[in-house]
């Protein structure tokens, strides 16, 4: 029994590692391939090569160099294979290329793929990544198809379409990365066809594979027992409800927010007409939240907005997904911890189900550690350049832990100090915080997870 309890306990730790380990290998990679001389148009110094694989394996976009006039057709289509590997993670690209050379996934592949996704099972697992990958070729050739309106007249049909198969690869993984041109969404803030297909895009990435299979289980469900399509909502688990709740709050939160403090901002959307406004207000709120596009100018937003914007990013998407952040349902929990000690109740409850106390403590770790190491860079980065506005380093720094990639026009500014830190936090919240604090972490003894300690009550508050 002991064997078999530290034998699981090694398992967990080299899952970790090997996510860990993956996504350094990739970037490394990544940074040779666009730093040699058929992926640019002019030499390109290794250190901003570098700084771009991080930013595509860890879908984040922030960038020092503009993609567009950077990179040849070779460096693009590199650039792309990282943003969709970063995307997908590199657990799921694995399963793949076994997929594709028709290997056996052995069980231990099968126990790390259970526990990168958080699957409370082991059957159906290779079924499981099949309907991801599905699902996300799917859905990014339908976003593609939505952009080729757009971009097919304006560029012509072949670099239309390579542009659009760009942008919704980009979008979905939320990689925040284009090759538009220096101006990215700017040009198109007044695009529905654009707008739309992008925020579509965003938030069915940023909903999490998990949400996606329980509400494309529950549709089947209903339609094959004819049952009431209200029943498609109430048959779906605790944590979809929580996801589609916080998620609509988040954009709706956002969008009003952004609307009421760039109303009258001359630079961002003051020479807009009321339903371009919107518009722009609701894509601000969306690609805050976790995929980094700017259909305005990020630098001269309000102070006010700017501080919005680090809110909506440290809050992020869902897990399970592509995006990042300490994630919705993480702050929703937290949310429901404090109701339920405000309310007298012992425990936490949601939707007519109490909340396990194990999950409650992963997501305060969650937050802590993130906090940390956010609050951490952005010390290192002001002290680094102390002649820097301090809310545009926090925007910075926040949307790279955050993998979100919005930019106060300040990341190709700052000295290679700063960008390596930007690259570390970028490199943090891809693999999650948690993640990077147990690789380092040493094994719990057997002692304490033995042993139960007398219970003392401190003064807190």
């Amino acid at each position: 029994m002991s064997k078999e309890k530290k034998s699981d306990g090694r398992l967990s730790l080299n899952t970790m590692q090997m996510i860990a380990l993956g996504f350094l290998g990739v970037i490394l990679l990544g940074g040779v391939l666009l730093w040699l001389p058929f992926s640019n148009q002019e030499p390109i110094a290794f250190a901003d090569a570098l700084f771009t694989s991080v930013s595509a394996v860890c879908v984040t976009g922030l960038l020092t160099i503009v993609p567009a006039t950077q990179f040849t057709v070779a460096g693009k289509v590199i650039l792309l294979v990282l943003i969709q590997i970063g995307g997908l993670g590199v657990i799921a690209c694995t399963v793949a290329f076994f997929l594709i050379l028709r290997k056996k996934i052995t069980m231990k592949e099968r126990v790390i793929i259970q526990q990168t996704y958080g699957l409370d099972t082991l059957s159906g697992l290779v079924k499981y990544m099949l309907l991801i990958l599905k699902g996300t070729f799917l859905v990014e050739g339908i976003g593609a198809c939505c952009y080729a309106f757009r971009f097919i007249p304006e560029f012509g049909v072949v670099k239309g379409i390579a542009y659009s198969i760009f942008q919704s690869i980009s979008a979905f993984c939320n990689a925040g990365i284009d090759i538009l041109g220096d101006q990215s969404y700017k040009g198109y803030a007044t695009s529905p066809i654009v707008n739309f297909t992008t925020m579509a895009l965003i938030v069915l990435s940023g909903l999490g594979f998990l949400v996606w299979h329980d509400i494309g289980k529950n549709i089947i469900h209903v339609w094959k027992q004819k049952l009431p399509k209200k029943r498609m909502l109430t048959r779906l688990g605790v944590q979809s409800k929580i996801v589609l709740v916080m998620t609509g709050f988040l954009i709706f939160f956002g969008m009003i927010g952004f609307f009421l403090l760039e109303y009258h901002n001359p630079e961002t959307m003051g020479t807009m007409s009321v339903g371009e406004k919107l518009m722009a207000s609701a894509f601000q709120s969306v690609t805050s939240r976790t995929a980094g596009f700017a259909a305005v100018s990020q630098g001269d937003l309000t102070p006010a907005s700017k501080l919005l914007g680090c809110i909506l990013m440290f809050i992020g998407g869902s897990p399970g997904g592509t995006a990042g952040g300490v994630k919705t349902t993480t702050v929703a929990l937290l949310l429901l911890v404090c109701i339920s000690v405000l309310r007298g109740s012992k425990d936490a409850e949601c939707f007519g189900r109490k909340i396990a106390s194990s999950v409650v403590r992963s997501a305060v770790t969650i937050i802590l550690v993130t906090f940390l190491i956010w609050v951490g860079g952005i010390a290192v980065i002001t002290i680094l350049e102390p002649n820097v506005d301090f809310l545009d380093i926090m925007y910075e720094a926040t949307s790279a832990i955050a993998t979100v990639g919005l930019s106060a026009d300040l990341t190709p500014l700052l000295g290679r100090g700063s960008q390596a830190v930007l690259m570390f936090l970028m490199y943090a919240g891809r693999i999650g915080p948690v993640t990077m604090a147990l690789v380092f972490a040493g094994k719990a003894r057997k002692s304490s997870q033995l042993r139960e300690l007398p219970e003392k009550h401190i003064m807190i508050g």
